[in-house]
């Protein structure tokens, strides 16, 4: 039997506590919601016959996902990453399985493979060391029945990322292992700062790529994402086990996302810079303030800073008192399993006003702490 818990991070979600209960929200990991009329994108779909399509995907959306990186045919839709990654961990995994897995992560790399019962060995994430992805540990911790090496770059909720050439290695890794697999959630991997890392599906048939529309596009209510290899074996094997949940996907989500995706550089082209403004925003408050510090990230739209003070149970209560005397809202630590003096602070979501607001508040109620390095 499965047992599925459900984390914290999904608990305490900001819609679910209610988004009209927050002022100041920097919990999400998003870029702001958007309408596709703000992309310039036609949503209208009335004349779409609402009709089974493709088990894998409509072609459409299939080719406008793979675009210039990957083969079309190696490309399954999903409801979302959070779907990708589950058909991928049940897919590979039963109980026993050896995995693994970078921490702090994103919660389906985490719980999906916790609640079929997994061997799971986290590879430790640290501050100290950077948030760095230590190869040379992965490699060492790799045994003979090893089904799967978990990665996310860039990284949910760090927002670093590895080079190309430490990709290239954990591809190697697992092609001369043989039996194991490479995950890597690539969700931020088109809102990288400088060049994106290579679509890791395109360099070996043993590595498995996933994205979705949630993050980099700000249509998480689209729930489109996919995952894509290059193993002909393991996609049919994936794709049965969709059939199984869903059939098939949404005709009206996968059109429009098509739309989207075809019009790929001019939407990012617009995002990217509000991207840039607001991660300026919040790097410039770093540099001003006393009472946390942070490792600046390379992608994406998070960042994970920590609270400098002795007691993590003080910040449990810091961030319960800010929820209800400021309505200012951030992902506290316990949403990775890590101390709850870190937190997760995203800074694509707000609007830039929001931001500013938001960021003043959090260092006003700080300062009535007392700092302590650790």
């Amino acid at each position: 039997m499965v047992h599925f818990q459900r984390m914290p991070i999904e608990t305490e979600g900001p819609e679910l506590i209610g988004y009209d209960n927050i002022a100041h929200n920097l919990a999400e990991s998003s870029f702001t919601d958007l309408r596709l009329s703000d992309l310039g994108i036609d949503g209208d779909v009335s004349d779409l016959p609402l009709q089974y399509i493709d088990h894998r995907g409509t072609d459409e959306l299939r080719v406008a996902i793979a675009a210039d990186t990957v083969d079309p045919e190696t490309v399954i839709a999903t409801a979302g990453a959070a779907g990708a990654l589950f058909l991928i961990a049940v897919t590979l995994l039963e109980s026993g399985s050896h995995a693994l897995i970078c921490r702090p992560n994103y919660s389906s790399n985490l719980e999906t493979p916790r609640g079929l019962g997994a061997d799971i060995e986290h590879i430790e994430l640290r501050f100290d060391n950077q948030w760095r992805l230590d190869i040379d540990d992965i490699a060492r911790r790799l045994r003979p029945d090893t089904e799967l090496v978990s990665i996310c770059a860039p990284h949910n909720p760090t927002g670093q990322t590895i080079t190309e050439e430490q990709l290239r290695a954990l591809v190697a890794l697992v092609e001369n292992h043989g039996r194991a697999r490479l995950l890597v959630d690539e969700t931020y991997r088109e809102l990288a700062y400088e060049q994106p890392l290579p679509v890791a599906s395109s360099l070996s048939s043993r590595a498995i790529s996933v994205s979705s529309m949630s993050k980099a596009y700000g249509l998480p209510g689209m729930r489109i994402g996919w995952l894509s290899t290059a193993d002909s074996e393991l996609y049919e094997r994936i794709l049965a086990c969709k059939e199984q949940m869903s059939i098939a996907g949404s005709i009206v989500d996968e059109t429009l996302a098509a739309r989207v995706l075809q019009r790929r550089e001019d939407v990012l082209g617009k995002i990217k810079p509000i991207v840039a403004e607001r991660r300026d925003i919040v790097a410039s408050w770093m540099e001003r303030q006393t009472m946390f510090d942070w490792v600046a990230p390379q992608a994406g739209v998070v960042c994970f800073p920590r609270l400098l003070i002795a007691d993590p149970a003080e910040a449990t209560r810091f961030w319960a008192q800010l929820l209800d005397e400021q309505k200012t809202y951030v992902g506290p630590g316990r949403w990775f399993d890590l101390d709850e003096r870190f937190f997760r602070l995203g800074f694509g979501w707000p609007s830039t006003e929001t931001l500013q607001d938001g960021l003043d508040v959090l260092e006003k109620a700080a300062s009535t702490l007392t700092r302590a390095e650790w």
